[in-house]
């Protein structure tokens, strides 16, 4: 795709830097936005492909996944996905940045509001390592995409997100036969031994995307409480 122009259209400063949300337009496509954390690309909504595969590969694992817990709202299609399920009664996301929370709400995100207004979708402003040590609430799917991976980190205390003992806490949060999802944007070798540490039954997927015209490959890890 060829861009004609970058425009911003949000920006905001929070403890842990700089969030811009911008729209590229081009003359032979429909706009596009993107979403850059401290400089970094994080998503867009041109390629959508991996948020939605984490959520239907992990849906497809669950025998009855009423109760899901999301960690990253993103620009709300892992959610949107989730919430297409009409087994799933509850579904409640964990964000760490509120502009994002807001620009979804309030229509900045043009596709936020009608994804937020379903009765079955909850949004946590808090940070995702802290809501599964504090949560009492069993989950039949946990997905985790709160930064690109392990070996590209967003935020450095992210990195906690995917060692041993942050994982072992999800597997308790897990009902019997629950399911753990974790998309990273590289293989995580690291991250796969982790899980192994805690999951007998751990699979590593990748997928095949088109990002901004480039070929990519990003990876899920997907875990099974027994």
């Amino acid at each position: 795709m060829s861009i004609d122009s970058v425009s911003e259209i949000a920006r905001a400063e929070t403890d842990r830097g700089e969030l811009v949300l911008r729209r590229r337009t081009s003359g032979t496509a429909a706009d596009v936005l993107e979403l850059r954390v401290n400089g970094v690309f994080v998503m867009d909504t041109l390629e959508t492909t991996s948020e939605i595969e984490l959520a239907a590969q992990a849906l497809e694992l669950v025998d009855d996944p009423r109760s899901v817990l999301i960690g990253g709202l993103g620009l709300g299609f892992t959610l949107q996905r989730v919430l297409a399920d009409i087994r799933v009664e509850r579904a409640v996301v964990v964000e760490i940045e509120e502009p994002l929370i807001d620009w979804m709400r309030n229509g900045t995100v043009p596709h936020g509001p009608a994804i937020l207004a379903d009765a079955r979708a909850t949004i946590v402003n808090a940070d995702i390592a802290m809501a599964i040590a504090e949560a009492r609430s069993t989950y039949d799917l946990v997905l985790l995409d709160v930064d690109n991976g392990p070996g590209y980190l967003v935020h450095e205390a992210n990195e906690q997100v995917y060692e041993a003992g942050f994982l072992r806490r999800c597997h308790d949060l897990l009902s019997p036969g629950g399911v753990l999802v974790v998309w990273s944007a590289d293989a995580a070798p690291g991250l796969l031994a982790a899980m192994r540490e805690v999951f007998a039954r751990t699979e590593e997927q990748a997928h095949d995307v088109l990002l901004q015209d480039r070929p990519e490959q990003y990876f899920l890890y997907l875990a099974r409480r027994s």
